[in-house]
């Protein structure tokens, strides 16, 4: 891999303990592979000052903060207020993670819909992105998403996206953007890089969702920042690029959308 290629991990996180005893390595892996900035993702705001703790730490790691969709009905509800305060950090770059995932937690599908309306109310007055998580909640995330954007307009990414078309569609006709992670990179997941390939190259961002999903050659085990190498590459494929033209265009998408994240 040349050195002179970089690409960013806009989603991972790296204040969860599988990191805790090597996170000084992690983050030097990650830069060795050329992966020169990494966002970590706070899910539960009472969780953010040791999340901010990692970004202050190291010049490559910026932060976000939200209320994960899962966690909706068991943490306190987010206010505007509180995470507009978030945002005076110089390394907070983003609200969220939020969203809607009615896999697992679709009991508190109503939780979901109010903390989402306030995350997007959020990060339409700071005018910093939102991050969101979608899982089979396809219908509901495209009309809380549409009709959010009547009321103002924000910016969005889609992370780890890995829902239908029409969801795709709708995210991409609002002037939002779509983020590759490991699972676009699994043999089995034609259907999801033909949705990918369908999309504008200028709205595609790479991620790890690290400690999650590592791509191939890695799968099963545990991912890490200096992995978004390896879904990078076969974003590459999917647009048919070459490898250092596909990666200077996920870094251009990255600092349209993640104003913040200057190194």
């Amino acid at each position: 891999m040349s050195t002179d290629i970089r690409i960013t991990d806009s989603h991972c996180h790296l204040d969860f303990p599988d990191f805790d005893t090597e996170r000084d390595d992690v983050i030097a892996r990650a830069v060795k592979a050329g992966v020169t900035r990494m966002v970590t993702i706070c899910t539960k705001l009472r969780q953010e000052p040791q999340v901010r703790a990692i970004a202050e730490a190291y010049p490559e790691v910026f932060y976000a903060a939200g209320t994960h969709p899962m966690s909706a009905a068991a943490e306190p509800m987010a206010s505007v207020e509180e995470l507009v305060a978030l945002a005076a950090h110089p390394k907070f770059v983003g609200i969220g993670e939020s969203g809607l995932d009615y896999h697992y937690t679709a009991e508190s599908a109503e939780v979901q819909q109010q903390s989402l309306r306030i995350h997007i109310a959020a990060a339409r007055e700071i005018g910093l992105p939102l991050i969101i998580h979608a899982r089979d909640a396809d219908e509901d995330m495209a009309r809380i998403l549409t009709e959010e954007c009547r009321n103002g307009a924000y910016t969005c990414v889609m992370h780890c996206f890995s829902s239908g078309p029409d969801l795709a569609k709708a995210a991409i006709d609002l002037g939002f953007y779509l983020s590759m992670s490991g699972i676009a990179a699994f043999p089995k997941s034609q259907a999801l890089r033909d949705i990918f390939a369908a999309a504008p190259v200028d709205r595609i961002l790479v991620e790890t969702d690290a400690p999650y999903l590592a791509p191939p050659p890695y799968r099963g085990k545990r991912n890490e920042p200096s992995y978004t190498v390896h879904t990078a590459q076969k974003g590459a494929e999917v647009f048919g690029m070459e490898w250092p033209e596909f990666a200077a265009q996920t870094e251009a998408n990255f600092e349209r959308l993640f104003t913040k994240a200057v190194l």
